[in-house]
């Protein structure tokens, strides 16, 4: 897991030597074993790297071929190197190194743009490719890995992160009042191409391009959800389980100590007792290390331990409060380049640097799961409208009464009611003028809200996004490449990378994935059952109590709570700077006036004191108290 940086002059535009420095500086925590640089006419690649595979100098980076022709700067890791290593040696290539940049390297050369196809792992690359006179890149199938570019007057500038395009020199870092006006006034985040910051755009997830020398870009994708394979699953509980199995291991090939995040949640615990498991067949040597965070708020203490003795790995909880997590706000937002989505985000930092502190350098998490396999709770109502697209109407009936059962609400005739009320809105939203409706009652409700100026609502895009099916696979696909899984993987990505730790998500295999869009909606969900495939293919494998609860946390915090009592005042302080009352996108009498109510238990307002607190913080860390209205 590295960081890489280009700067490609167009039509022959030189290579500032000290841009790509400074580019490559900025990024420095991606990688703190090495770095590298390689020029070639008008372009120039850098590297910071940290060391995974092959720790020899034979990984450093830039890599080219002997006779300098291609050069390469990798980020991410091809889990299936050494298969796919295998098969190139037998068409001729010899190899210098061990770890995975060569195969890339000799794989590119080998079967040239199509070599994406047969990669398994997480990735964002370039390639130089002096015979053709391009630079060929991609990032991978769900974008695990960053990629982002920008076109400054004379040059592309293509970075692992937004603050070594920042640090070039050649950038005008201007706010996108559009992307910050989406999320205050809708909660949208990393929901598209656009960022935070004026014309700096992420390169897509599962997309490849060329840019020649003259500045003509071409982008594809090489894979999507809708491309998968139709195969039938015979048995998908046991099919599943073999192949998470092998996800796993292959996730674990590391030459160096891999540790693992552990909540009490099925997804992790699966992870835990498979990599337990894994390790005792190789017998490894040393425990397993399983970082955990627990508040006491919401205690898991009972599964966590259920986990820890059956797979014996040695847990090191996480010990952090509110005033903690307030004072390494700042610093995650610096790491993250953009806003997050809560406090959430500042727990998976510490526990990042908790894993550093314990001589870490990869984790595996469980990212992913949920919206591949079924995990929230606003699933079930797509689930029972697949159902009764299907025509199923008396199996609703029974999936509805037997959740209710086991989720204890005796309204077993009014949640069938509100589902049928529920399939009539979504097919309605079918229709353009339905749609229009909607979002004029949306634009009305926007318009009402008085914590914010007229400058940011005029800045909030018009957008007419067609409905994408409210079936449980469509809207699975959803989560997979609009939000919310995007989000989550660039929080995760800048939170590692802030440490210089690598995390590996083995539920996006993209074998597993497939093998989930292969399947019915009744085996992602069932009754009252989330992810019931992963829950039957774990039978046996991971601990009953944790394999068959209901309930779902995660790494929950009491935000609510914090802002009414220890982060009050911190808050106000915020809210009622000179930054903020000059910066001229909210109405910060408004905000505190509605702070005070919910100090006072009067309402609920955490989620939205937290967005306008973290983006007042953003904008003074990038622009300290200018108002908008000055750019």
């Amino acid at each position: 897991m590295c960081g890489l940086v280009a700067l490609i002059g167009i039509d022959g535009a030189p290579v500032f030597a000290e841009a790509l420095d400074r580019m490559t500086a900025a990024i420095t925590h991606r990688g703190p074993d090495d770095a590298g640089r390689f020029v070639a006419g008008s372009v120039g690649l850098g590297f910071r790297r940290l060391s995974i595979l092959d720790l020899s100098p034979a990984g450093h980076q830039p890599m080219a071929t002997e006779d300098r022709q291609v050069a390469i700067v990798f980020n991410g890791e091809i889990y299936n190197y050494v298969e796919l290593r295998t098969e190139l040696q037998s068409l001729g290539h010899r190899f210098r190194s061990t770890g995975d940049t060569e195969v890339l390297l000799r794989a590119y050369i080998q079967w040239g743009t199509d070599c994406v196809e047969r990669l398994n792992g997480m990735w964002a690359f370039l390639v130089l490719d002096l015979r053709r006179s391009v630079v060929f890149g991609s990032r991978d199938r769900f974008g695990i890995k960053p990629l982002l570019i920008h076109r400054a007057k004379d040059h592309f500038l293509v970075a692992s992160e937004i603050k070594a395009i920042k640090a070039s020199g050649l950038y005008d870092t201007r706010p996108d009042l559009a992307s910050v006006s989406r999320f205050l006034l809708g909660k949208s985040l990393d929901d598209t191409e656009r960022t935070f910051y004026a014309g700096i755009e992420q390169i897509p997830a599962g997309a490849a391009f060329e840019l020649d020398l003259r500045g003509r870009l071409r982008c594809w994708r090489f894979w999507s959800l809708e491309t998968v394979p139709r195969q039938s699953v015979p048995e998908p509980a046991s099919t599943f389980a073999d192949l998470f199995e092998d996800a796993v291991q292959l996730h674990m090939r590391s030459d160096v100590p891999v540790a693992v995040h552990l909540s009490g949640g099925l997804d992790s615990t699966s992870i835990v007792c498979a990599s337990a498991r894994i390790r005792r067949g190789v017998n490894a040597t040393g425990p397993l290390l399983a970082f955990s965070y627990m508040a006491k708020e919401f205690d898991e203490r009972a599964y966590i331990s259920a986990t820890v003795a059956q797979s014996g790995v040695q847990l090191i909880p996480l010990q952090t409060d509110a005033e903690s997590l307030w004072n390494d706000l700042r610093r995650v937002l610096w790491f993250q380049d953009e806003p997050v989505h809560s406090f959430t985000a500042v727990v998976g930092y510490q526990l990042m640097r908790l894993a550093k502190d314990n001589g870490i350098r990869v984790v595996l998490n469980g990212q992913g799961a949920d919206e591949t396999i079924g995990g929230y709770g606003s699933y079930f109502r797509h689930y029972w409208y697949s159902l009764l697209r299907e025509g199923r109407l008396k199996d609703v009936w029974r999936e509805i009464g037997r959740f209710d059962r086991v989720h204890e609400q005796d309204r077993h005739i009014t949640s069938f009611l509100e589902q049928l009320l529920f399939c009539a809105r979504s097919l309605a939203r079918r229709s353009r003028s339905y749609r229009r409706l909607a979002e004029w009652r949306s634009r009305t409700r926007r318009t009402a809200n008085r914590w914010f100026t007229r400058e940011l609502h005029d800045a909030y895009p018009e957008e007419d996004q067609e409905h994408g099916g409210a079936d449980l696979d469509s809207v699975l696909k959803d989560s997979i490449v609009r939000m919310p899984l995007p989000l989550y993987l660039r929080v995760e990505d800048r939170n590692s990378m802030a440490h210089s730790i690598e995390v590996r998500l083995p539920y996006l295999d993209y074998r597993l994935v497939s093998l989930l869009f292969n399947l019915p909606p009744n085996w992602k969900l069932r009754g009252p059952w989330n992810k019931f495939v992963l829950r039957e293919g774990m039978r046996g494998r991971i601990p009953e109590s944790v394999r068959s609860r209901v309930d779902k946390m995660g790494f929950p915090v009491p935000t609510a709570k914090w802002l009414r009592a220890e982060l009050f005042e911190p808050m106000m302080d915020v809210l009622g700077s000179r930054e903020a009352r000059e910066r001229g996108l909210y109405d910060t009498g408004e905000v505190r006036r509605d702070a005070e109510r919910h100090r006072r238990g009067e309402i609920d307002a955490s989620g939205e004191l937290f967005d306008v607190l973290e983006t007042e913080l953003w904008f003074q860390l990038n622009w300290g108290s200018a108002s908008m209205a000055s750019r």
